[in-house]
């Protein structure tokens, strides 16, 4: 099977493709921008198709092309300078990869397995109660409201066509090389900082990289796929306080935990404007993978032990 990876230079992407080659089942094409080349494994076959919006050209890259991975996206911007982000969002996420899905189905592709976010359902979820393939979607920002908008967007262009979708919508992925905010707290907790998190008994589903690649490769050729949204998650869901906990034993570094009360963490993270940082760590986020378990016959095949060993590796004394 010829598989082409949008966004095969990011993170998820770069694992990904390193993932596919190692399976004697796959040839493997990059789709890139003008850089980022030198990220890819050597010796991967690439082509570049520039940026991702309404007038991208996919003929070269698509040409022989049997499935696609697209997990190219606008993310999220940290210091947003767009006038105005949810038509910034849009016009990536939302035209650009609706472009793609015609220009796919229009080559005869027959598998497009698109990488979602299961912010697509919303921020937080009750204690205990996981989101799962039937719960409402409650997007909250311009990022989310642009995946869920182009998991519509490609179920209309694939209907009635050659194309099988599959949506995937994963949590917080961590792995070699990932950055944002679990690097922030792998920094902390190498650097022995003391962290207020000591008492905080929520829970949040997370997924490792290396289980993500895995899952997209089951999809890519598993016929129970076809047309399916499906969450996926490592199946251990954990409170913040016990990820810092795992992170320091990964590390072997001791977990320096302030149990500072949560009520506490929240006004002070309200008086420096970062009270949406402080609900992620206190809230909850779970999710219910036990549809693609059951369905694909799939099990994770790295624990969160080893997932966060893998990830932090670099930090390792």
């Amino acid at each position: 099977m010829k598989v082409l990876v949008t966004g095969a230079t990011g993170f998820v992407g770069r694992a990904l493709v390193a993932h596919l080659l190692t399976l004697p089942q796959f040839e493997v094409r990059a789709a890139v921008r003008a850089s980022g080349v030198e990220r890819l494994p050597a010796g991967v076959q690439h082509v570049q198709v520039g940026d991702l919006d309404a007038s991208t050209d996919w003929h070269t890259a698509l040409a022989g092309i049997d499935a696609v991975v697209h997990l190219a996206a606008r993310v999220h911007v940290m210091h947003e300078q767009a006038v105005d982000p949810l038509h910034a969002f849009r016009q990536v996420n939302v035209v650009g990869s609706t472009r793609l899905a015609q220009m796919a189905a229009q080559a005869g592709v027959q598998r497009l397995v698109f990488l979602s976010s299961i912010k697509v359902n919303g921020e937080s979820t009750p204690a205990h109660q996981p989101f799962c393939e039937t719960s409402p979607c409650a997007p909250q920002d311009g990022y989310s409201i642009s995946k869920l908008e182009t998991e519509q967007a490609l179920q209309n262009v694939v209907r009635g066509s050659g194309l099988a979708l599959t949506i995937l919508r994963p949590p917080l992925v961590y792995g070699l090389g990932v950055g944002a905010n679990f690097a922030a707290l792998a920094r902390a907790v190498a650097r022995g900082t003391p962290l207020p998190l000591g008492y905080i008994d929520n829970q949040r589903s997370l997924l490792a990289v290396d289980n993500l690649v895995d899952l997209i490769a089951t999809c890519l050729t598993h016929p129970a796929a076809a047309h399916q949204t499906l969450m996926v998650s490592d199946g251990e869901d954990l409170s913040t306080t016990a990820l810092v906990q795992r992170i320091a034993r990964a590390m072997d570094r001791p977990a320096r935990l302030l149990p500072a009360p949560i009520w506490m963490l929240m006004t002070a993270a309200t008086l420096l404007g970062r009270r949406a940082a402080a609900q992620r760590l206190c809230g909850n986020l779970q999710i219910d993978s036990r549809k693609a378990r059951t369905l694909l016959g799939w099990i994770p095949p790295v624990t969160v032990d080893e997932g966060l060993r893998r990830a932090l590796v670099d930090y390792r004394p």
